[in-house]
């Protein structure tokens, strides 16, 4: 989706060819896999920040073309509406200290950008959901004006035809209609990539599947929509019905969601993954580029792209760059509070996702697919106050049991992937201790943000309230303390 796209209407013509170009592409993966070279480089650690742009009240600041003009910087990146923006990171070596070099680039880079915004009177945030946001914000009078999100909205909704609704039972329902895709814009993340090899590909990827409840509870940022009281993570729900552009036929069968936790448990291959997006998905950018002969690794361009519009919350990626590899992209993971928590929501992704790797198919055996979908949208609507289904001794089947039972058992298992990446001891202990921290106080960033909001509105009309709410969390992610050492005004 960073791509270029051209302006155009698209033919039937044009949808063959592109068809038959990511079906052969796929084979050519399958041929890359195979070699023996293939994804054996030093495993990195890479990541992309969204934000937001708001103004002096805490509103969005729909500037972000303007923003990039005086960034001149290519790692900062446009998003779907004007007031987002991507930071994209370096990669960095998984062995030494990579969340540290992460939080260190994260902060010069929100720096250099704090610096820049100013100019045009603007603020970059690093949250989930923007609480002050309202819904004529998710209009396309707020889309970035570049042709790839003109095309993405007007596909989506060509494929559906009727407007989506979004409804979401939180805390506060959320329930209104929209013909727009802008309201996926309201979504931010902070995407971890984790490079690695094709014969460890199959079990560390289910391992993120089946770990990614105890990620996702205890990294949650994102309570608050349209003024609204809602799911710890209600990106998860927002963003799937906000880009569903399916629609039910006569039988009432519906094709498979773009947005999707997956289809079943890998089998044996990265290749599936890939295999499966073709022949599950129509195509909605049906783009051809030049291939590049001289190109030892092929691109597979149009294979990417088509990746690119499908939007499952754990991604295989494939690369070309030097020998090529392969990369697990944690999508779930909300932006915010502030860099360190990020860093630290990375490391207990990616240490979880290593560290029980070993032991996958004893837990796929005893935990259906569907299971553990089940576990992530519990997560993703009750934070840390979920209960999942997990597996327990001489029981027959999983049971129901609070994450925070379960996400204390893997602080020690992430301890363990860590050291096995070659992850100093030092910087495991730092990162896991803020996710610890959160544990015993109760505290992430959606119970501090709701905490906040429901003790300012006893004194302050909503709008007011949010915006209030706004402020302290903005003065807050500045200083820089993970966010269970934030002051609580509701004590």
């Amino acid at each position: 989706m960073g791509r270029e796209i051209a302006e155009r209407e698209y033919t039937i013509s044009d949808y063959e060819k592109y068809n038959r170009r990511i079906h052969d592409q796929v084979d050519l993966l399958k041929e890359q896999l195979e070699r023996k070279d293939f994804g054996q480089d030093e495993t990195c650690v890479g990541a992309e920040l969204e934000l937001y742009l708001v103004n002096d009240s805490g509103v969005v600041s729909p500037v972000n073309l303007q923003l990039l003009e005086l960034l001149n910087d290519s790692q900062y990146q446009t998003e779907l509406n004007q007031f987002n923006l991507e930071i994209n990171l370096s990669p960095v070596k998984a062995k030494g200290n990579p969340f540290t070099q992460i939080v260190k680039e994260i902060n010069g880079k929100l720096k250099h950008l704090r610096k820049t915004a100013a100019e045009i009177n603007t603020m970059p945030l690093a949250v989930g959901i923007l609480p002050t946001l309202r819904e004529k914000h998710l209009t396309n009078e707020y889309m970035t004006n570049l042709p790839r999100y003109k095309r993405l909205a007007s596909e989506l909704l060509k494929h559906r035809g009727d407007p989506f609704h979004i409804k979401i039972d939180g805390e506060e329902a959320v329930d209104f209609y929209t013909s727009e895709v802008c309201a996926e814009g309201a979504n931010t993340s902070f995407q971890v990539h984790l490079m690695t090899k094709p014969e460890d590909f199959a079990d560390r990827f289910n391992t993120a599947q089946l770990t990614l409840p105890m990620a996702l509870a205890a990294a949650a940022n994102s309570p608050v929509l349209l003024g609204n009281c809602s799911w710890d993570e209600t990106r998860v729900v927002l963003f799937k019905q906000s880009i569903d552009s399916r629609m039910p036929d006569a039988s009432g069968w519906r094709q498979p969601s773009r947005v999707t936790f997956g289809h079943g448990w890998v089998r044996k291959s990265a290749w599936e993954l890939f295999a499966e997006t073709v022949n599950l998905y129509r195509p909605i950018f049906p783009e051809l580029f030049d291939i590049k002969p001289e190109d030892k690794v092929p691109e597979l361009a149009e294979l990417n792209l088509h990746m690119g519009t499908t939007w499952p919350w754990n991604r295989a990626v494939y690369s070309n760059h030097g020998k090529g590899h392969l990369r697990i992209e944690f999508r779930a993971l909300p932006a915010g509070p502030t860099p360190i928590d990020m860093a630290a929501n990375a490391a207990f992704s990616i240490g979880m996702a290593v560290g029980l790797q070993e032991k996958i198919d004893e837990y796929v055996a005893r935990i259906p697919f569907r299971f553990a979908e089940y576990n992530f949208y519990r997560a993703a609507k009750n934070g840390l106050k979920a209960t999942i289904l997990w597996p327990q001794n001489y029981q027959n089947k999983p049971v129901e049991v609070p994450i925070k039972n379960v996400i204390d058992d893997m602080l020690m298992v992430a301890y363990d992937g860590l050291a096995k990446l070659g992850v100093e001891k030092e910087e495991r202990d730092k990162y896991l201790n803020i996710i610890q921290k959160r544990l015993s106080t109760g505290i992430n960033g959606a119970t501090w943000i709701k905490q906040t909001l429901k003790h300012l509105r006893k004194n302050l009309s909503n709008d007011d309230a949010c915006m209030g709410l706004m402020q302290k969390y903005l003065e807050n992610q500045i200083e820089g303390l993970p966010v269970a050492d934030w002051e609580r005004c509701w004590k």
